[in-house]
């Protein structure tokens, strides 16, 4: 097996030498990730140790099947055809699943690995392929025309990681690139499912890839059946409408419901529904009611709107949300509190 990065191609027996190297040398702290993970991925152990987002709670620290790890990189590779000699960009840390996968997809299919810093506004220094991206970096790319001609470079690009603003996806329809959104996490070693954003086959419905297969919980959770992982059926805590076993729209997470006098309201939904209005990063929360139980509140970063600003974004809130869905109280925090992979955490 032999690894081509940034148009050097090195085989498996010059990998060590190459990383004992970059060992000695003060390498930026991606690029030492990056080595880091290649001496993990070659070693005899039958995993490799990996960490989950944190984005539901404490970041968990878990052992990756290199198994599972080549098997999700197989679902992948055949799905968008790469094929031998293609060039793939990553622009990920090798810290996380997302950008560990990128070297394994390089490694099973002989891709020729093209290494960016993980920056909020990655270089593209070629055209490539395939491409991965978390929506802020797309967002950064997407600001000016120069970062518009480089993300068109990708012929391909996968984003996850968090969801997509409303606006950005939009704006993502107007772009050669061929963009999808993911579906997965560091359990199921990276994407299980796929939507497509742009194009004629843009949906808000994702669909498994290989032999995948959902179903639905007593709670209305979405239950996955991955083969390819050799697994048992992981439950999550994200709400869906299924239609059918290979197929899903998702509606927002389990613990984030909010339920305001006996009505359910999904933040997420909503929160896609306001983006448009709302140029800081925000989200809707609930507040103890005497009378609702739970009444809905919406948090923006940043300063206090003018008196101007409030009225256009009330005016907006009246003809675009139903009587239901409108936030009962609208807080600013100066700034959000975030995870570690820079997740925001919806807490006032």
């Amino acid at each position: 097996m032999q690894l081509t990065i940034n148009q050097t191609t090195y085989s498996r027996e010059q990998f060590p030498a190459l990383i004992e190297e970059k060992k000695q040398q003060q390498l930026p702290e991606w690029e030492a990730a990056f080595f880091a993970f290649l001496e993990k991925w070659m070693d005899n152990n039958d995993t490799v140790p990996g960490q989950t987002s944190g984005s539901t709670g404490t970041p968990k620290n878990i052992a990756l099947s290199k198994q599972s790890m080549m098997a999700s990189a197989r679902l992948t590779n055949d799905y968008f055809k790469l094929k031998e000699g293609d060039t793939i960009s990553m622009s990920l840390s090798a810290n996380y699943i997302a950008g560990k996968m990128m070297i394994v997809r390089a490694w099973i299919s002989n891709l020729h690995l093209i290494v960016c810093e993980p920056a909020s506004m990655p270089e593209i220094p070629q055209r490539v392929k395939f491409g991965a991206m978390v929506p802020m970096q797309v967002e950064k790319l997407m600001s000016s025309e120069s970062g518009r001609e480089a993300l068109e470079q990708i012929e391909i690009l996968i984003i996850g990681g968090s969801a997509i603003p409303y606006a950005l996806e939009q704006r993502l329809k107007e772009i050669s690139t061929v963009c999808y959104c993911t579906y997965g996490m560091t359990e199921t070693v990276s994407h299980i499912a796929l939507r497509r954003i742009n194009g004629s086959e843009a949906s808000e419905e994702y669909f498994a890839l290989g032999n995948v297969r959902f179903e639905l919980d007593e709670r209305g959770c979405l239950v996955i059946f991955a083969p390819h992982l050799q697994a048992e059926p992981f439950v999550t805590n994200d709400l869906v409408e299924l239609s059918s076993p290979y197929r899903f729209r998702w509606m927002g997470r389990f613990d984030n419901v909010i339920n305001s006098g006996g009505i359910k309201l999904f933040p997420e939904t909503i929160e896609q529904k306001l983006s448009p209005a709302i140029p800081q990063r925000f989200f809707l929360t609930a507040l103890s009611d005497e009378i609702l139980g739970q009444k809905l509140a919406l948090v923006i970063e940043g300063e206090l709107y003018t008196e101007a600003e409030t009225l256009i974004l009330q005016e907006y809130i009246s003809n675009y949300l139903s009587k239901y869905e409108k936030p009962r109280q609208i807080i600013f925090k100066k700034r959000f509190n975030e995870t570690s992979t820079g997740k925001v955490k919806r807490e006032i």
